[in-house]
């Protein structure tokens, strides 16, 4: 990530490809775990960053963060109990609390900086955060699942940065298995699984590790995400019981949201052919 003449630009030599934005830098600094930036755009409100990538904008967020949540919500026969692994500018989190069946939302995010970080610069993403059923902990979320009752989730939300980093042990079989341990018989898990375009490989290898580990079924969702490579983005379900993915769409239009309803519910599970063929293989 670099501030050349006012354009916010992160290129990845990987993809060959680059997103850019007017702004300046308003915050930098370096926590225990990752490099966060903050600045102020001027198309897209705020944009904060982490380890040169970018995370969150005020313009677009609500994209990811209703697709992250109310898809796999309405997926469920009934979420009482969610945990949010990652999260940390509490977009998800506030998402998931528009729910009224939902009991308990616990968030487990690792850096505290960019909750606090968060609270300043996005406050829209976290006015849930005093909702007595919310409960924010920080601290390691691979640990926090592996002391978790077995049987007590019903959804977990794997909301974190890209494969890299604090986030690399989120992707994988060891970290799985302790999922379907926490959760109930008929839970499910959604993660942040990149970019359908440009990251095919990645999600292939994650919806077998899913199935490795014990997950009966794997899916996948997609929505757009302006900010992140390609701007097409995705979401792996995996479910502990076979059937147990259904579609609550009576909800969908009641919710409070900006693109998230019936209509988008039913085309985020609607795969391009190139992407069923693909994970028909695994």
């Amino acid at each position: 990530m670099s501030l050349d003449q006012t354009w916010v630009t992160e290129a990845i030599d990987a993809t060959g490809t680059a997103f850019a934005l007017k702004g300046k830098k308003l915050h930098e600094e370096q926590t225990p775990y990752q490099k966060i930036e903050i600045f102020e755009t001027e198309t897209f409100g705020y944009l904060m960053t982490i380890d040169g990538c970018t995370m969150v904008s005020t313009r677009d967020n609500f994209l990811y963060h209703e697709m992250m949540s109310h898809p796999a919500l309405n997926s469920h026969p009934n979420p009482e109990t969610v945990v949010i692994v990652g999260g940390g500018d509490c977009g998800t989190l506030r998402e998931v609390l528009k729910h009224s069946e939902v009991k308990s939302a616990t968030q487990v995010e690792i850096d505290e900086r960019v909750t606090r970080l968060s609270e300043q610069y996005f406050p829209e993403l976290c006015d849930k955060n005093g909702d007595p059923r919310a409960t924010l902990f920080f601290g390691d979320g691979i640990q926090w699942m592996k002391d978790a009752a077995p049987g007590s989730i019903d959804v977990i939300i794997i909301d974190s940065t890209d494969p890299v980093g604090p986030a690399e042990g989120l992707f994988g079989k060891k970290f799985y298995l302790d999922c379907i341990k926490a959760l109930k018989p008929n839970g499910m898990l959604v993660q942040q699984s990149e970019s359908p375009l440009l990251h095919l490989e990645l999600i292939k290898e994650m919806h077998a590790a899913m199935k490795e580990a014990g997950f009966v079924e794997t899916t996948l969702l997609h929505f757009p995400q302006v900010i992140y490579p390609s701007g097409w983005w995705s979401g792996s379900i995996a479910l502990k019981q076979k059937g147990s993915l259904v579609s609550r769409l009576d909800q969908a239009d009641a919710l409070d949201t900006q693109f998230y309803n019936r209509e988008t519910h039913s085309a985020a599970f609607a795969l391009p052919s190139f992407v069923k063929k693909a994970l028909a293989s695994i």
